[in-house]
């Protein structure tokens, strides 16, 4: 397997679940605004939405979309117990957190990237954020993942979209049980290496 990634970006959460089931697999850095690769790759001819992750499988075949491919990397090993199995109700409760985090959290925090963004519309989605926080806190509360007990798929994305915060200055100190779960994350080796391997911080 091959991942296309962006430090930092949203393919971090695939890059972390890929190390935690113990994938092997190769890493291809995308300059997002060239749209070409490290090894000089046309990106658009590999993900023709042209942003990040892609995950190009053995076959061939190429993945598309954070969560499609956070889950299909969790259905090929079960063992993992990075997903719930498929038809139970912890399955569906999964898809929620999965889903909360796509279209609440990421799409409110990954527009701030934009150059454009007029300071009405930052102070506005800062607000929406800070409800959604507030509510993510409050739901999480003392258990250590989203899940309970069990490491998912679904704390890979969490960590890698809360991690975006500090990049625009957002101070999580009033959720601090948020700062102790990003803290925990963020100590797991298979994170450490992650993050290692796209220059964020050493291992």
């Amino acid at each position: 397997m091959k991942l296309y990634y962006y430090p930092g970006a949203c393919s971090m959460a695939a890059h972390i679940v890929l190390r935690e089931a113990g994938y092997d697999f190769e890493l291809e850095r995308v300059d997002l605004a060239s749209k070409t690769t490290a090894s000089g790759e046309d990106y658009l001819r590999v993900n023709a939405k042209g942003y990040v992750p892609a995950l190009r499988l053995d076959n061939g075949e190429v993945l598309t979309e954070d969560v499609v491919i956070l889950q299909y990397l969790a259905d090929l090993k079960p063992s993992t117990r990075l997903s719930p199995l498929a038809g139970g109700l912890e399955c569906y409760r999964q898809m929620e957190w999965l889903n909360f985090i796509a279209t609440e959290l990421h799409k409110t925090l990954g527009a701030l990237f934009n150059p454009g963004m007029t300071p009405e519309w930052k102070s506005h989605l800062l607000a929406l954020f800070e409800k959604r926080a507030t509510w993510l806190s409050q739901r999480l509360g003392t258990q250590p993942y989203l899940m309970g007990e069990n490491f998912s798929i679904a704390d890979a994305y969490l960590f890698t979209v809360l991690g975006w915060c500090s990049l625009f200055g957002i101070d999580l100190g009033r959720w601090p049980n948020l700062q102790e779960y990003l803290a925990r994350i963020a100590s797991r080796p298979a994170v450490r290496a992650a993050m290692h391997a796209e220059g964020l911080h050493d291992a």
